[in-house]
């Protein structure tokens, strides 16, 4: 089959492009594999209208809302192959499928690198977090922890102050006379002893094990994990990318357009945000693709 776009990923950076341009009454497939990234968060924070609503459940919702729209086809896949044409692009899946799209719009998100630190996988989306805005306040304040190593420990050390007692555990990190100023001023206490070991009934958290054998109760950890492509598709058609803090994102234009003519890119894959974000970005992209083959 043929469609003016094929979109590869349904979560909300896909399902919001979808949506555009199927309001503009052109023919999309979307392709999606069903390994969004915030399964394992049970609920969602900070969206507007939907505080607190189960991240699946809206996936849900807005599936079957776009589903409604005639123009539009879903298939439960993997997509593993997409070569350029004289008309657009040849797009394969995994169960063999094959489907020819004018254009082509990547919403494949990214996949969460995590430490290697025992007990941390297990609580994950639970008490061990990324984001102090999607979780920070259901914590309740208390002892918090923050894993440093990284290019933004210091700085997101002194935001999370906001949301209750912070341990940074510096992890071999130099930090400056100038650093350490501004995290005394926020209340951050600094632990130089590595992390070995996360304690409590999973997956909840009720200590952080050190290296010298001591406990510091902790209710929750926050974690900056590396960032890769979750689909070997961005590099393998050959778009660019870009080094953010926490890893690599494909690089786009204002209109969301890749390094590859033709190709679209929206969602985690090329920004760092949330759930409201990649939305607004599936928005842009689903525009700039409908004007784009108007054009």
């Amino acid at each position: 089959m043929s469609f003016d776009a094929v979109i590869v990923g349904g979560s909300f950076a896909g399902l919001s492009a979808a949506m555009m341009l199927a309001r503009a009454r052109r023919s999309v497939l979307v392709v999606d594999s069903g390994l969004p990234r915030n399964r394992f968060s049970s609920h969602s924070h900070g969206v507007l209208g939907l505080d607190g609503i189960a991240g699946s459940d809206l996936l849900r919702q807005a599936k079957a809302q776009l589903l409604d729209y005639s123009t539009v086809r879903w298939a439960t896949d993997t997509v593993i192959d997409a070569q350029p044409t004289v008309d657009g692009f040849a797009v394969t899946s995994a169960s063999g499928e094959t489907w020819a799209a004018r254009k082509l719009l990547l919403a494949t998100g990214i996949t969460d690198v995590l430490p290697e630190l025992p007990g941390l996988a297990e609580r994950w989306g639970h008490s061990v977090l990324h984001c102090p805005y999607c979780h920070g306040y259901e914590i309740g304040g208390g002892e918090i922890g923050l894993l440093g190593g990284h290019a933004l420990s210091s700085m997101m050390a002194g935001v999370l102050a906001d949301w209750g007692q912070v341990t940074l555990f510096a992890h071999g990190m130099n930090l400056d006379e100038e650093t350490l100023a501004t995290l005394q001023r926020r209340g951050v206490r600094i632990e130089t002893e590595q992390v070995v070991a996360l304690e409590g009934e999973a997956p909840q958290l009720s200590a952080a094990l050190l290296a010298d054998g001591r406990r510091i109760d902790l209710r929750a950890l926050f974690v900056s994990a590396r960032q890769q492509m979750a689909s070997p598709l961005v590099e393998q058609l050959g778009c660019e990318l870009d080094e953010s803090p926490v890893g690599v994102l494909i690089r786009v234009d204002a209109q969301k357009q890749t390094t590859v003519p033709g190709v679209y890119a929206a969602g985690d894959a090329t920004v760092m945000g949330n759930i409201t974000l990649a939305s607004a970005e599936g928005v842009r992209a689903g525009v700039s693709l409908h004007h784009a083959l108007i054009s």
